[in-house]
């Protein structure tokens, strides 16, 4: 079956961290780019950060660069999103999402995860 599943989400205060991970099952996913999306309550769904097929090709949204490290491992199938300094507007759902394209410059999402939900505290 082909599938992305979050995890690592959950509850965390005001400049706390958590490491996200998204594993991929039933597609070569050597030859995906990796995407992070989040949505939050009564928001339209953003880019986060995305990883193409080398570690060389990233992309972070303004807010959260500096804070937020995407990486991937290969052997397991895994892309990481580490997210430090974490801010009560990181609230949202976190999705990942994969692209047959080597880079982050892809023109469509061709599997997506359910979500993990993030709630930081003030």
């Amino acid at each position: 079956e082909v599938q992305l599943v979050e995890s690592g989400g959950g509850l965390v205060q005001t400049g706390g961290s958590l490491r996200l991970s998204c594993a991929a099952s039933g597609f070569t996913f050597d030859d995906y780019a990796i995407a992070w999306f989040r949505q939050a309550p009564g928001k339209e769904r953003e880019g986060v950060s995305c990883i193409g097929t080398s570690d060389d090709n990233l992309y972070y949204i303004n807010s959260v660069k500096g804070r937020f490290t995407i990486s991937r491992d290969n052997a397991k199938n895994t892309v990481y999103l580490e997210m430090n300094s974490l801010k009560p507007e990181d609230t949202a759902v976190y999705y990942c999402a994969a692209a047959l394209s080597p880079t982050c410059s892809y023109r469509q999402l061709d599997i997506w995860g359910r979500g993990t939900l993030v709630t930081v505290s003030s």
